[in-house]
């Protein structure tokens, strides 16, 4: 059953002035912000320099790195970085760590050409979102723990917060690295891309000076619960050595986590949970990995981009996040999540009409417009679905598992996006109909559970 009180949104508007949800924005663009070097920027570069949509498409795979990173997850929860942690915090510490990645993979970036060094510009990107990936599993788990267990409101808040400051990072990220690229293009520079990937890189030193405004909880409660769940393990063994306890440790870091998800749940509604969180954003993965390039084929230029996809996209990403949080608490998460799946088909649509009827600055507008209602409304659902999921004793490894498993569908399957396109041979409005025709299954398995979910949304 899902427990729900009402209130009025301008009693529930007042949530967001929580100087707590300040801090979430910041941990959102972090983890925003890497997705436009390997998205939106590493794609065009490519497409200009002359590679093939296939080409583009495949070197999407990189993407996948997200769908596996609950793999080292466990790792993160317990290992600390020696020196940092004690300076600042287990989780900050590994966030830290992962953009000097980052930077140091901007500035190598810098003294490459994708015509020739495109294998190693491949490498780094894969180190980008390896890094990326890695910091998303601490960003999540210290947003996560920013919020009290039993403050349900304040996470849905949090998640739409999280939303918002992840469009933030994504869509500044994409705002820069357009006009800089222009700019420089304009000036002359034939290493343009180059240039504005130094750009960026001040924008990750910014981002960790800001994160050192947020604080941090002690883990002592954390690493106390992940020592009771380790005695489940050692009870297993008559003696106490060094390998026991090696396993003891590998046991409870490992499957404490995954053991904890499906005993909270239940087994079918577990798989259920899987299965939907897969599937359901599918469709606008493939809608995202092929849009910048289905906008430079009808002839929109890189300003234009900027203006109404990243520009007028973060405003409309902002405002109905924002407004997507308030319809999360007020109605609850399944009635967000299936209304947000229906948008997100209606929306892929719209691009179906603008690539029928053309370049239209209008048509183009509405639909990036209508497309970035969707996904806040989709992602705000989505991330407070998956945070009043997770056990605080694990908060970074299910957390992750979860957010991997939904990546797993938007990256792996999506990386086939561009050969679909040339399958079609470039039909780009039977492309966008067949993405709004990808979310119907996560829904029919949604709709199937949905009376079978155990939320509490106080």
């Amino acid at each position: 059953m899902i427990e729900l009180k009402k209130q009025s949104f301008a009693e529930m508007f007042k949530i967001y002035f929580d100087y707590r949800m300040l801090k979430i924005l910041l941990l959102g663009a972090i983890s925003g912000f890497p997705w436009v070097l390997i998205g939106s920027s590493l794609s065009l570069w490519l497409k200009e320099d002359g590679l093939s949509r296939s080409t583009i498409g495949w070197a999407g795979l990189i993407f996948g790195v997200y769908a596996f990173n609950y793999l080292w997850a466990p790792l993160i929860d317990r290992i600390q970085i020696p020196f940092l942690t004690k300076k600042v915090g287990h989780r900050r510490s590994w966030i830290i760590l992962m953009q000097v990645l980052i930077l140091v993979s901007l500035i190598f970036w810098s003294v490459m050409s994708p015509t020739q060094d495109l294998a190693l510009i491949i490498t780094v990107g894969l180190i980008i979102a390896i890094a990326s990936a890695t910091q998303d599993i601490t960003v999540d788990a210290l947003r996560i723990e920013q919020i009290g267990e039993n403050e349900g409101k304040s996470m849905a808040a949090g998640a739409a917060m999280a939303v918002v400051g992840w469009w933030t990072g994504y869509k500044l990220g994409g705002v820069i690295s357009l006009f800089s690229a222009e700019i420089l293009q304009n000036f002359g520079f034939d290493n343009y891309w180059q240039l504005t990937f130094l750009i960026l890189s001040i924008l990750v030193i910014l981002m960790n000076i800001g994160l050192m405004f947020v604080n941090e909880t002690t883990n002592s409660d954390r690493v106390k619960k992940q020592k009771e769940n380790d005695k489940l393990f050692s009870n297993k063994f008559t003696k106490e050595n060094v390998i026991t306890k090696c396993l003891t440790w590998i046991g409870g870091t490992i499957g404490g986590p995954i053991i904890s998800f499906f005993k909270k749940n239940g087994f079918s509604i577990a798989l259920g949970i899987i299965g939907f969180v897969f599937l359901f954003k599918i469709g606008e993965a493939f809608l995202g990995r092929m849009s910048i390039i289905f906008y430079k084929e009808i002839g929109f230029s890189k300003s234009d981009i900027a203006i109404y996809s990243k520009t007028l996209g973060w405003i409309t990403t902002v405002i109905f996040t924002l407004l997507g949080g308030l319809f999360v608490i007020r109605s609850g998460i399944l009635k967000a999540m299936f209304l947000a799946g229906i948008i997100m088909a209606g929306t892929n649509l719209l691009f179906s009409v603008l690539a029928w009827f053309g370049k239209s600055e209008i048509l183009f507008a509405v639909a990036v417009i209508f497309d970035d209602i969707a996904a806040a409304f989709a992602t705000v659902a989505f991330v407070a679905f998956i945070s009043l999921l997770v056990d605080r004793a694990y908060t970074a490894t299910q957390y992750a598992l979860l957010a991997s498993i939904g990546t797993a569908g938007r990256t792996t399957l999506a990386s086939s996006s561009g050969a679909l396109v040339d399958w079609l041979n470039g039909d780009w409005g039977t492309f966008f109909i067949l993405t709004a025709l990808m979310v119907i299954p996560s829904l029919i398995i949604l709709w199937i559970m949905r009376n079978k979910l155990q939320l509490s949304e106080k």
